[in-house]
């Protein structure tokens, strides 16, 4: 009965468009008020206890992180690193996009963000030296989702959170998925660009090597920064967010000087706002979960599944097609904290790591970001290049195509997400 009325509850107001945060703390609500004797006072209380964790405060650092570097020169310069690194090889614009969006990436954690802060500068390049329109929207949309599986990332900081399991271990697991994703997208242009007989030619005097390095090492020096120290021991992972913020602020505004001090308020307002959002569902999140907890619906739901399901890789073949599904209906924020709490006891059961269960939910998620309706990568691409979602969806096929083909690896072979964890964290 109380599960009935809960996905009735959860149902009907995401019918009626309701925002997701106040359906989560509504349908909480109503099993106080008609299932428990609990006061629903006591709302008021979890909803506070979602919020009193530490490693929340991570998540505003890094936001107005990744928007000081999209709106400041750092992307620029780790182009040109990029573009020196593996200008002069077939392809090598191409690759040299991958590489950019890998190491944005790497210091921002956010997809859109990669998208425009790297898609911006490397699509009109790409087009213009004959790559192909198609293929560069392609390449660059899908290479900017790497944003949130290659560390540090903002939806690993939640789903840590959501799943109590280490932060500095789920960040460490998503770097050789990252390499295998990004390595694979490189594969594909490298292919094409043989196939096709894209060569950029682009070639630097070593006075203009030595410039580029010069003005790019401080680019470099962030992700070396902030990893190092997460893992070194130096600082914690929501520590190494507010140092992001001070070493972004200082090179954008004393070292490249390209950041104007007049932007730094729009940079903090739309930074405080998307905290502000997140952190806000989070919290009713927390809430719906506790809930959840209380009347054991994961562990019903888990006899159920493996009564029926007998086999632990059939089972993530099924997980796989739900959270895909889930992916391209949901945002990642409603996607994590809603599906993952559900599947704890069934893991169990299956003995299925919570880390590389993560990894997985993390790539599938990242595939929903190039599927509509949700598919915010597109859009930004749209913007980019003034063009329709037909278009750009068409663009974006094979790329997904081929982390859908990473996505079966990654699935089957753990080994690739939980190795350095294993190595070097447990």
């Amino acid at each position: 009965m109380t599960l009935t009325l809960v996905i009735i509850c959860f149902v009907v107001l995401l019918v009626l468009s309701m925002p997701i945060a106040l359906v989560l703390a509504a349908t909480t609500a109503i099993y106080l008020l008609f299932i428990t004797n609990t006061p629903v006072t006591s709302l008021i209380q979890q909803l506070f206890n979602g919020l009193d964790n530490f490693v929340l405060l991570g998540v505003p650092f890094f936001i107005l992180a990744g928007n000081i570097m999209a709106e400041g020169a750092i992307s620029d310069r780790l182009v040109g690193i990029m573009k020196l690194l593996v200008g002069r090889f077939t392809g090598g614009l191409a690759l040299a996009a991958v590489l950019a969006c890998m190491f944005f990436a790497a210091i921002s954690g956010s997809s859109p963000a990669t998208v425009i802060a790297i898609g911006s500068i490397m699509m009109p390049a790409l087009i213009k030296e004959g790559y192909g329109q198609r293929f560069s929207m392609g390449l660059l949309t899908s290479s900017g989702s790497l944003g949130i599986l290659i560390p540090p990332s903002i939806p690993m900081i939640l789903y840590a959170l959501v799943m109590n399991v280490s932060v500095a271990e789920m960040f460490m697991a998503g770097f050789l998925p990252g390499l295998f994703i990004g390595c694979s997208l490189m594969g594909y242009s490298y292919y094409l660009s043989r196939k096709n007989g894209w060569r950029s030619g682009v070639r630097y005097t070593l006075k203009e090597a030595l410039k580029i390095v010069k003005e790019g090492l401080w680019a470099l020096l962030l992700p070396i920064l902030i990893l190092g120290g997460i893992y070194g021991g130096l600082f914690t992972p929501t520590e190494a967010a507010a140092v992001s913020v001070v070493y972004a602020l200082f090179v954008e505004l004393f070292i490249y000087k390209e950041l104007k001090v007049s932007k730094l308020y729009a940079i903090c307002r739309d930074s405080a706002v998307l905290s502000g959002c997140l952190l806000f569902i989070l919290s009713c999140a927390m809430s719906f979960i506790w809930m959840l907890t209380v009347e054991q619906i994961p562990v019903k739901l888990a006899e159920a599944i493996v009564n029926n399901i007998h086999s632990k890789w059939l089972f993530l073949l099924a997980i796989n097609g739900v959270l895909l599904m889930i992916g391209a209906l949901m945002d990642i924020v409603t996607a994590i904290i809603i599906v993952s709490p559900i599947l704890v006891e069934t893991l169990r059961q299956y003995n299925i790591d919570f880390i590389h269960y993560g990894i997985i939910m993390i790539v599938n998620i990242e595939c929903g970001f190039l599927t509509p309706p949700f598919g915010l990568n597109l859009f930004v691409s749209m913007a980019i290049m003034k063009r329709s979602l037909v278009e750009v969806g068409k663009a974006i096929l094979p790329f997904i195509l081929l982390i859908l083909s990473c996505l079966m690896v990654l699935t089957y072979v753990p080994q690739i997400s939980t190795f350095l964890p294993k190595l070097l964290l447990r």
